[in-house]
């Protein structure tokens, strides 16, 4: 039976009561309304903790999960592999995936040296981060990439009414995800322009009308790493929020395994879900992907909306609604990428996961891939390369049981949890 979306946050709310602390972060009533939790699991690879807290009726929680620990034995077994190894706590050097190596793996490396410029990539996330262009610049010199600031026209940090010196209130658990997301925007798209578009609160009416600012200040990427339950308030938000035909607006698929999130699950949107990148040298790519899945109630989301109208270019038999989700990337802690950030936490480098890193990662593949045509709806796009060279298929793991196995089961093709698989190169991404 799927798990409707309000169940699982009541099974993630019960966990995390039964195996971890509440950590107050002590920076004012919007600090304090998102205070973090860390989640303990059986014998993890690794541990994290979460950025934001599950959210309330008519409000969306970010998706960032930040590694604070790991078993010797991971580590070790990660190290001899020759891929990711995360770091347990701030750290002096990057230890989780950067740019060459998310190049490597989704065959952008060309495109990466050449496309993106004059492009924008919107970050839409709620509150303020204060050091968000200070914690960006030490990302981009450490990895050697260009200078993106506000004095070059790279960089720009505006509020939902697009003011640059009225900013929200600032928040440590929307700033670590506002970190991984610039990041991942520069680690892709390093010629690309960054908006940081933050919201006053995390409502839904707040953080659309974020999204509504990015469109209206010319962007044509939009990334949104948050999410709340399917309702049957979507179609509303749906029209006046996230219905921007020429504009590729990707959303975070959830963390919370398998179950439906909006705004993931509306049908204008490119839903993101989330993988376990590992490096293999016995494969002709040099990477191998499956479903992220830690628990029943951790990994990638996915499921059919009990709301949403399927869009045109779906054509699963299973789900008369709209399916979850539409491609993916990595997304598991385990298999983390390296972020910095200092707002509130031990300035340093740490490793993250969670569809918060597919979704822009995905985001800015759509700006490496150039302007969608106009009255285009981006989604669409890898539908059209479906089963083709330009997706890397994901065919194993799982993010829970359903009674409509390719709901929340990888498999040939098509699945919920990953879609019709992750970028190889661009083309799919392309109108």
């Amino acid at each position: 039976m799927r798990i409707t979306p309000p169940t699982r946050w009541r099974r993630i709310a019960a966990a995390a009561t039964a195996t971890a602390a509440l950590v107050f972060t002590g920076l004012g009533a919007a600090s304090a309304a998102d205070a973090r939790t860390t989640v303990a699991k059986v014998t993890p690879k690794v541990t994290w903790t979460k950025a934001c807290s599950a959210p309330k009726a008519g409000a969306a929680a970010c998706n960032a999960k930040r590694v604070t620990g790991g078993t010797t034995e991971y580590m070790a077994e990660q190290a001899a592999r020759k891929g990711v190894t995360p770091a347990a706590a701030n750290a002096a050097t990057p230890s989780g995936f950067g740019p060459t190596d998310l190049w490597s793996a989704y065959g952008l490396t060309s495109a990466a040296a050449s496309n993106g410029s004059g492009e924008t990539i919107a970050i839409v996330d709620a509150y303020d981060d204060p050091n968000a262009e200070a914690d960006l610049a030490t990302y981009r010199s450490y990895y050697g990439l260009s200078a993106c600031t506000t004095a070059n026209g790279c960089f720009k940090k505006v509020s939902q009414t697009g003011s640059t010196t009225s900013l929200p209130a600032g928040n440590t658990g929307w700033a670590e995800e506002i970190s991984l997301d610039v990041d991942m925007a520069s680690a892709i798209c390093p010629k690309c322009n960054i908006l940081l578009v933050e919201a006053s609160s995390a409502s839904y009416a707040n953080l659309g009308t974020a999204v509504n600012r990015a469109v209206t200040l010319g962007a044509k990427y939009v990334s949104n790493s948050y999410g709340g339950s399917d309702s049957s308030s979507d179609s509303t938000y749906d029209s006046l929020y996230y219905n921007h035909p020429g504009v590729a607006v990707t959303v975070s698929s959830g963390d919370a395994a398998y179950g439906v999130e909006y705004p993931a699950s509306s049908q204008y949107v490119t839903a993101v879900g989330g993988t376990a990148l590992t490096k293999a040298t016995s494969t002709t790519r040099g990477w191998t992907e499956s479903v992220w899945k830690t628990s029943s109630t951790e990994g990638a989301g996915s499921g059919c909306s009990s709301y949403e109208t399927k869009p045109t270019w779906q054509t699963d038999t299973g789900c008369t609604k709209r399916i979850v989700a539409d491609v993916s990337a990595v997304a598991d802690p385990a298999t983390g990428v390296s972020v910095y950030d200092s707002y509130g936490i031990t300035a340093g480098w740490y490793t993250f996961g969670g569809t918060s890193v597919s979704s822009p990662i995905i985001a800015s593949v759509y700006a490496l891939a150039g302007t969608p045509s106009t009255g285009s709806y981006p989604a669409k796009f890898p539908y059209s390369h479906a089963g083709t060279s330009a997706l890397n298929d994901v065919t194993t793991g799982n993010n829970g049981t359903c009674t409509t196995s390719y709901f929340c089961t990888a498999t040939t093709g098509y699945d919920g949890p990953t879609g019709w698989g992750t970028p190889e190169g661009v083309t799919a991404f392309a109108g």
